[in-house]
This record gives structure tokens, sequence and C-alpha cells, in this order.
């Protein structure tokens, strides 16, 4: 277990790069439609389009890119009108995450991870527990990260020494957004027993100690390395979904189809950001084949320019088609999906049944954009040329990312689970990845 000493920080981009932006959206406002919270994600994506390739060479902290979201008022389209949040559905939500993705795919990410992270009390926690944290969330603007790893070693949540709280101990080898993150969700199990504690703690504390090693191929801004967490303490009142006085979960909150709602709804979030970067690859290479790609002068029937060639249109004909189709099944499964929370979110009386049909079209969703993602963003090449291959293109970055996160959990299982969704009729039993 790499428990070593931390890295240095790395430097981190400036947000006042972004000033200009930031006046606009404030004389703006905040979008008031579901159609103008998809017009300001698009507007993001096109300023971070800009210097994209240039910034994820720099892998610099983005605390620049995360400050563009918060002004842009996208880290609270879920949220609750009455805190200052914009009240959307999922439906809008994921939306805003395959925009922005398209623009960055780090961004889009950290953004998908952020809008998670803030509704987790809405399904592990109290009433109170999800008025309370919401509009911590919401009124303040925070950006909420997460250590929670499930194929690492659980955390350990035991009683505080002194007082009435409890005390968080553990090593998470992924912790995606935490560094620029102003609330980081903990996860563990409470001692001597076999229950899961959710809590939202401030980032900003000594025994939040980040390793600051994320280096990988792709998604390069998401800061998704190590974490030690030491003597975290949280109140017992911050304990999602637990009782205080019995020390225990309260069991119509914890022990309910609606408590592993958590799952699917991020791994909807994971394909609509795979879907958002194979949009941004394929609008890159359209404009690099209209302005610099050259057609081939060795064709049987040469043509005039690479927009001309049979191949070349074929090949955008058979990516354009697929990222359709890709977008259409991940509406469909959004609109389930906020459908479930719109309807049962007061009762949260949901079935295993219900939860698990769900669930399976987002599975659906998953294969489809784990497929069509990785084909599109390797595929572009084909329709680009040799000297797109240019590291100032930036065009490996989109396959990078896609393939750096598709490695999160295997889709075969994914495709497998779907089989016996179709062939036996049985849904999965809920899991970390389920």
């Amino acid at each position: 277990m790499a428990t070593s000493t931390p890295n240095p920080a790395p430097p981190a981009s400036d947000p006042s790069v972004y000033q200009p932006h930031y006046d606009a959206f404030a004389a703006q406002g905040q979008p008031d439609s579901a159609a103008a919270w998809i017009e300001r994600a698009e507007k993001v994506a096109e300023i971070l389009e800009q210097d994209r390739a240039a910034r994820n060479k720099e892998q610099k902290t983005p605390q620049a890119e995360v400050e563009l979201l918060k002004r842009a008022g996208l880290t609270k389209v879920l949220g609750n009108v009455k805190y200052g949040g914009g009240g959307q559905s999922w439906e809008v939500g994921y939306r805003v995450i395959r925009e922005v993705a398209a623009g960055d795919g780090s961004l889009g990410m950290l953004l998908g991870y952020h809008l998670l992270w803030s509704i987790t009390a809405r399904i592990v926690g109290t009433k109170e527990q999800q008025e309370r944290t919401e509009k911590l969330i919401i009124e303040n603007n925070y950006f909420v990260g997460g250590a929670v790893n499930p194929r690492d070693n659980d955390s350990r949540v035991s009683p505080a020494p002194t007082g009435d709280g409890l005390v968080f101990n553990g090593f998470k080898n992924f912790n995606t957004g935490g560094v620029i993150s102003d609330l980081t969700v903990l996860e563990g199990v409470y001692e001597g027993t076999e229950g899961h504690i959710f809590a939202l703690v401030p980032t900003k504390q000594p025994g939040i100690i980040f390793s600051h090693n994320w280096n990988n191929i792709g998604l390069r801004l998401t800061e998704s390395g190590s974490v030690k967490i030491e003597n975290v303490p949280i109140p017992w009142e911050d304990a999602l979904g637990w009782s205080k006085e019995t020390k225990a979960p309260i069991p119509e909150t914890l022990q309910t189809p609606w408590a592993t709602l958590l799952l699917p709804s991020i791994q909807l979030v994971f394909s609509n950001f795979y879907i958002g970067i194979a949009h941004g690859a394929l609008r890159t290479a359209r404009h690099y084949t209209k302005t610099q790609t050259r057609p081939w002068p060795f064709a049987l029937h040469p043509q005039p320019s690479a927009t001309d060639e049979h191949y070349v249109l074929a090949r955008y004909g058979k990516f354009f088609a697929s990222l359709r189709a890709a977008d259409s099944l991940a509406d469909r499964a959004a609109k389930e999906l906020a459908d479930l929370y719109r309807n049962h979110g007061e009762k949260r009386d949901i079935t295993a049944r219900y939860r698990g049909e769900v669930a399976e079209w987002v599975a659906s969703v998953k294969v489809t954009a784990t497929h069509s993602a990785l084909e599109v963003t390797a595929g572009v090449f084909e329709v680009t040329g040799a000297r797109s291959t240019a590291e100032k293109y930036g065009l490996d970055q989109y396959w990078k990312d896609v393939r750096t996160h598709t490695l999160h959990d295997p889709v075969s299982y994914k495709e497998s689970e779907l089989g016996r969704f179709f062939l036996l009729d049985e849904t999965p039993t809920p899991s970390w990845y389920t």
C-alpha cells in the first residue's frame, strides 16, 4: 500500500484567466429552464475546448476550470431551488455533464462526480440530513469530491476517543476531484459491524492527506490520485442514515432498495462523459478534416479534397450514427432514472425489481457508450491522417481519456449482467458497481 510521503502539490491554474466569462455569466444570471442549462453547458465546453490540449499537457491542478464550473452555475444544476439551486432533474444533469465533457473530458468527469456526491444525502441520508447538507453545498457553491473506492480496503470508522463523534481512518488509491474540492465524501465500515457510513467533511483539514500522484495517460486534470485519511472526525449527526441515539443504521433509510441508487446514478454519469468525450473527438476531427486533411492521390479515382473521399464520408457517417444511438439511449435511461427520483423521492418506496430494471437501462448505456466512444476516439485518426497525430492537436487525448476510465469496471461484466436480465429475467443484486 503506497502510503509514502506525499509528493509536493503541483502548481494550480489561475482562476483570473476566466474573469471575462465570470462577468458574462453574472450578467446573464442563473439559467431558468432545461434548454438554458444545456446552452450554458455548451458555452462552458466551448471555453474549455480552446486550450484543452495545452492544459492537458501542463497538467496543472484545475483550480481555474473548477471555478469556471462554479461561476457558470453548473455545480448547482440539481440543487433545490429554495437554496439557490437550479432545480433540474437528472435528465438535464446528465446532458450538462455530456456537453462539458465534449469540451474537456476531465472537467466533465469532475462535474459528474460532484453532482452525484452533492445529492448523496438524498439517497442515504435522513430528510433532515438531506436538507442540511444540500443547504450547505448550494448556498456556499461548494465543490464536492469523494474518497470512495470500493476496490480498496474499506476505511475504518470508530468511536471518537473523546466526545460523542466518530473518526475515519483509511487509504484510497483513487480520490477524484479531492485536491480542488471544498467537501469530501468519506465512506467506511463502522467498527464491529458490517454497516457502511457515508459522511461529508471539509476537505482542507490535517487528516486528509493527498499524495499528488495522479499522472495517468488520460483524464489528467481530474486529480484522481491517492489519499490518506487519518483520524478525520465527524459528529454522529453527520453519519448519513445512522441514528445518533442507537448508533445503528436507520432501517427505513438504509436498508431499502432506494439506498442503493448511488450506484446506477454514478454509472450513468460515467457513460455520459464517455459519450461527451467522443463527441468532442468527432467535432475536432471534423474541423481538421475540413481544413487540413489531404485527399489520397494514389486512389483508383482520386478526389479533389478529403471531404469528397468515399471512405472518409462513410467513416464519419458511421461514427455519427453510433453517437446518435448512444445519445438516444443515454437520454432514455436518464428519463427512467429521473422518473424514479421524481415519482418516489418523497416516500422512497421503490421495489427491488423496479430498481433492477432501471439499473439495466443504465447498464445498456454503459455497454453502448463504452464501445462507441472507444471506436470513435480511436477511429478519428483514420479520417484525419498522419499529420493529425502531432501533439499540438491533442486528438490522442480523447482516446486516452475514454480508455482510462472505461477500465474502471470491465464492460464485459455489464454485458453478462444484461444477458442474464434478457435471457433469464434476473435483475442484478445491487453491488458497488451495479
